[in-house]
């Protein structure tokens, strides 16, 4: 059966066969919030269509009186002309000659305004959204910068966007995703610099997406144009900051903004754009340098930190005699294996908690955190000390990961490495590390490879990737992505 939504009904010059449709298929009378409003300006009858909360009340207020005071004869001739041109004051107005266009339409929040004689209703986008305002996001601080971030209304996200991006090349463009919810989408990018097979793909992927709604927003799209459902690596970098946002535009990337979600979907990446905070250019080259050795250091202990000390247990002959000390002096009652599962089971517990706990009981959780994680632990000899100190440390290197996708697919990286230590121990070790690189190699985002640009190797690139490189020598742009114009 074909969709209704694409057959397209006229609008009639008889308001009352076009306020009936509308009607109908608004629902009034069975929704509250749908108000149809029928008024007479200039002995002519019209009606008002709209959603309650979603329009500007003082605006529409305001364009009334402009009208009450249109006389009979002003709108004899040319009436639609004359209403567009003259007497409804306003920026945001166009037309439409489908019915079924103006349901969608309203139902997005603009105000339908039907006027008998003529052919055409007049789309007046005077609607406003509940919003909060721009604040700097959690999960993205920094000491010295912006404090602003993006929101769940898109207009507000593309417009912080292009304030930072005056590029008149700079292209916003909107798509429609979800036979029922309509949910706007903004595919953003410079016109100049962007490789256009890849924006082209990219649409395409999109437009393809055929689903009733998008109740996880930009998560869901995700899952729709990745195309790997059960690889835990992302394959596109989510932000919520402007900034943050603008440089990847500069570098030829593509952003994908959701309406309903505060973060933007950047697109492609690699493993090393997950890796990276704004932090590290918020301060000068050396600093950011050593911030960024620091961060990767605490990346890669938490990976594989804890499964090279079970080895080293499992295996004491691999220990070096300068440091035999390594080990735990009390084993403890309960296996190191399961030692590690639980503490790993645990800290995701709490966490989960955490997010699920009200402010004003973060303090008793912190104290339940203290007893299920420390000495009272070690001292019923569920852990070891050693267990509790290597993977206090594999966890300070998880939230030190900027990106939190990232920091979940590591932590089930690490998993399979202890696992497979346990297993086949050296071997176990080496085959999971090179099953976890090859893996990484194989991966792409949007045709760019995940390992870029140390798998392929490109020296200037990993020199970037490696050091906080200084702007002034940063005078190329990615070559993976395919730039139009290669300069900056």
């Amino acid at each position: 059966m074909e969709d209704k939504d694409m057959k397209k009904k006229l609008v009639s010059t008889n308001i009352k066969d076009n306020v009936d449709y509308l009607r109908q298929e608004l629902g009034v009378g069975k929704s509250f919030d749908i108000i149809h409003l029928d008024v007479e300006y200039a002995e002519v009858k019209m009606a008002l269509f709209l959603v309650d909360g979603l329009i500007k009340d003082d605006l529409l207020h305001l364009l009334m009186k402009f009208l009450a005071k249109v006389k009979k004869e002003e709108l004899e001739k040319d009436r639609l002309k004359k209403l567009l041109k003259t007497y409804i004051p306003y920026v945001e107005i166009d037309t439409s000659d489908d019915l079924n266009k103006v349901v969608d339409t309203v139902l997005m929040g603009p105000t339908a305004f039907v006027v008998d004689g003529i052919d055409e209703v007049i789309v007046i986008d005077a609607r406003t959204y509940p919003v909060r305002g721009p604040e700097e996001p959690d999960t993205e601080r920094v000491v010295r910068g912006s404090r602003d971030g993006f929101v769940e209304t898109i207009v507000f996200n593309t417009a912080l966007t292009r304030r930072r991006v005056r590029d008149r090349t700079l292209r916003m463009e909107f798509m429609q995703v979800g036979r029922r919810s309509k949910t706007d989408i903004v595919i953003c990018y410079i016109e100049d610099i962007a490789d256009p097979k890849m924006i082209k793909n990219l649409k395409d992927t999109i437009g393809n997406i055929d689903t009733d709604g998008l109740p996880m927003a930009d998560k869901t799209i995700e899952e729709y144009i990745s195309g790997s459902y059960w690889n835990p690596f992302p394959v596109v970098r989510y932000t919520e900051r402007p900034d943050t946002a603008a440089v990847h535009l500069f570098e030829g990337h593509v952003i994908i903004f959701t309406d309903g979600s505060p973060s933007a979907m950047i697109t492609p990446v690699t493993y090393w754009h997950h890796v990276q905070h704004a932090e590290e250019y918020r301060n000068n080259p050396i600093a950011g340098a050593y911030l960024r050795f620091v961060r990767y250091l605490a990346i890669f202990g938490s990976i594989f930190l804890m499964p090279l000390w079970y080895l080293l247990n499992v295996e004491p002959g691999l220990v070096p005699g300068e440091i035999d000390f390594i080990g735990p002096n009390d084993p403890g009652q309960i296996p190191l294996l399961l030692q590690f599962l639980l503490i790993e089971v645990g800290m995701d517990m709490l966490r989960m908690a955490a997010i699920h706990t009200p402010t004003s009981l973060a303090t008793a959780l912190g104290l339940v955190a203290a007893l299920m994680i420390g000495q009272i632990a070690v001292e019923v000899g569920l852990f070891t000390n050693e267990v509790i100190l290597y993977f206090s440390v594999a966890a300070i290197g998880t939230f030190a990961t900027p990106s939190y996708e990232l920091s979940l697919a590591n932590r089930l990286v690490r998993i399979g490495l202890l696992l497979s230590t346990a297993l086949f121990h050296t071997y176990g070790y080496v085959i999971g590390i090179v099953v976890f690189i090859f893996m990484l190699t194989r991966m792409k985002s949007f045709g760019v490879p995940y390992l870029w640009p140390f798998i392929p190797f490109n020296l200037r690139a990993f020199r970037d990737v490696l050091l906080r490189s200084p702007m002034p020598l940063k005078n190329r742009r990615p070559r993976i992505l395919k730039p139009k114009d290669p300069d900056r």
